[in-house]
């Protein structure tokens, strides 16, 4: 199928509204063979995705390695990368002690966080030949919020980045090797503060606007709008539930839902059947509706959920299920919906 394509900001770059989160081929939860990873990827290209994110962290290197792999096989017209800076890859020396801070698996190499102009450009170029490809269409700041940082760190950082690795930036940007200059968040607070520093394009976020939270039309959307930004939505599912469902061990905020959003899930799928609509198909459309979202980029690490995205990416869902959840208070009253 042929999916519509959005501006990423004010840049001369069009991206499909679907694209391809990265994470998940970095073993993220569970193991991904090779084959899988691939087979995963080539699905994804066979639905007409030609957006692709991906990052260092993403098991340390290993993402890119994969989607590198597949995507140098293509067309280098026909697709558009993203990538990440803000942290550096060495070799880790113990195997027997190597954190993997988190991930089920990955390669054996140790991140850590640098924002100067030599940092940013070592990762950049690590980057190119983990990925095999002479250039990215986008890079961006990565993870430089209170996710992983006090605000004494944060300050430091983005005092190191606006001093030094600033300039790295600019430099790529203007020299033509990059179209598009972004910021990738977890939390809400970081997307004002950055753009009355430096003039971003997007930001990839990778929690605060989906079906169970709105917060962004307060201050963050507005502020986008203002400077010509957009947003790429990284976790349409946030972190698990609204794809599984409310079912016990269900994920939210990379971490297990509380009773609280379990309930609010709950009530929202309740919602949805009484529309014969899937709760996936709402949280994958919903963010579309928003004129600041570029796109939305939802991870897959098997490749049957790759048709399943897209097929709820086309269901029908009548506009009365949207105004059902806005008198039940489940949903803003403010938010945007699809037509």
């Amino acid at each position: 199928m042929t999916i519509p394509t959005r501006q990423i900001g004010q840049t001369n770059l069009s991206v499909t509204e679907i694209g391809f989160g990265g994470a998940p081929l970095g073993n993220l939860f569970e193991n991904v063979s090779e084959t899988e990873a691939q087979a995963t990827l080539q699905n994804a290209w066979e639905a007409g995705i030609r957006y692709f994110d991906t990052a260092p962290y993403y098991g340390f290197g290993q993402s890119e390695h994969r989607i590198g792999h597949f995507l140098r096989q293509q067309p280098r017209s026909e697709f558009a990368i993203s990538t990440k800076i803000g942290r550096v890859l060495r070799a880790t020396r113990n195997l027997d002690t190597f954190d993997k801070k988190g991930w089920i698996g990955g390669l054996p190499f140790e991140p850590s966080f640098d924002f100067s102009y030599d940092g940013i450009m070592r990762s950049y170029e690590d980057s190119l030949q983990r990925l095999g490809l002479h250039a990215v269409d986008l890079l961006l700041i990565h993870d430089l919020d209170g996710y992983f940082f006090s605000e004494e760190q944060i300050a430091a950082h983005l005092g190191q980045l606006y001093t030094s690795g600033w300039r790295a930036l600019e430099s790529l940007k203007s020299s033509g090797q990059i179209r598009g200059i972004g910021a990738g968040l977890n939390k809400l607070g970081m997307i004002s503060r950055f753009l009355d520093m430096v003039p971003l394009d997007f930001f990839i976020v990778a929690m605060p606007y989906t079906l169970l939270d709105q917060d962004t039309l307060d201050v963050e959307f507005p502020k986008c709008a203002q400077h010509g930004a957009t947003v790429v939505i990284g976790s349409v599912f946030a972190s698990g539930i609204l794809a599984t469902g409310p079912i016990e061990g269900a994920g939210y905020a990379y971490a297990p839902a509380s009773d609280a959003i379990l309930d609010k899930t709950r009530r929202i799928q309740t919602i949805c059947q009484q529309y014969n609509v899937p709760l996936p198909a709402a949280a994958i459309q919903f963010p579309l509706a928003h004129p600041q979202v570029s796109a939305i980029i939802p991870g897959a690490h098997k490749p049957e959920y790759i048709p399943s995205n897209l097929q709820n990416y086309q269901v029908r869902i009548p506009h009365d299920l949207w105004d059902a959840l806005k008198s039940e208070n489940l949903l803003r009253k403010d938010a945007p919906t699809p037509a």
